[in-house]
């Protein structure tokens, strides 16, 4: 017999600009910690963590942190391809980082395709209310507009952040339970779960599976 120690895998990856906390989201997600000085991502890192989708189902999330500057593009849409899960990442605090999701919607949604994927949409540093830029009503029509949900999130305070990555790793599992995600050769978006063999109890000869003394 074997014991699943996770159903599935999936891949996802934050993209956004640069500086708008992309990394910061991860290591809080991963580790339970906030760092306010983050040196910025050169290229793509990578981060996983365990999660539970259901009562007793558990799905592996591995996931792409990629950087925002223009010289890493061509790596960061490297990784587009074998995503099943995309995180559009925004400043609340700077405006520009909001006015650039449209371009980075429309470059993972060509680079993943003919694939599927489930997008969401993070206004991050939701604690610095008093530096917005964008306001929480902006940033949810631009989600709806396009058939995506959508999240202010600190993680700083941890806000949504816990939240984001339950809603899209359970919106990936039930796409994939329902047919409109399949496994693929040659695709990493979905892979099969790990399993690891259960423990045996060996029986002294002549004891009674069950039994006791007394």
């Amino acid at each position: 017999m074997c014991e699943p120690i996770f159903e599935y895998q999936f891949r996802l990856i934050l993209i956004g600009d640069s500086t708008v906390g992309k990394s910061s989201i991860l290591r809080y997600f991963t580790d339970g910690k906030f760092e306010d000085a983050c040196d910025p991502t050169v290229g793509v890192d990578f981060y996983a963590r365990l999660m539970e989708v259901k009562p007793g189902v558990r799905v592996k999330l591995q996931i792409w942190d990629t950087a925002g500057q223009e010289r890493f593009r061509s790596i960061t849409r490297s990784y587009y391809r074998n995503s099943v899960g995309v995180m559009i990442v925004y400043d609340i605090t700077k405006r520009s980082t909001f006015e650039n999701l449209r371009e980075w919607y429309e470059e993972a949604r060509n680079h993943i395709e003919p694939h599927k994927a489930i997008f969401l949409v993070l206004g991050h540093k939701a604690d610095k209310e008093d530096a917005r830029q964008v306001t929480a009503r902006e940033g949810r029509r631009f989600a709806e507009m396009h058939g995506l949900k959508f999240f202010e999130t600190s993680a700083k305070s941890g806000q949504n952040i816990e939240e984001a990555f339950s809603q899209i790793a359970k919106d990936t599992y039930q796409h994939l339970q329902d047919g409109h995600i399949r496994m693929e050769d040659g695709w990493d978006g979905v892979k099969p779960g790990f399993a690891r063999p259960r423990e045996t109890v060996h029986l002294a000869e002549g004891e009674a599976e069950g039994g006791g003394c007394c």
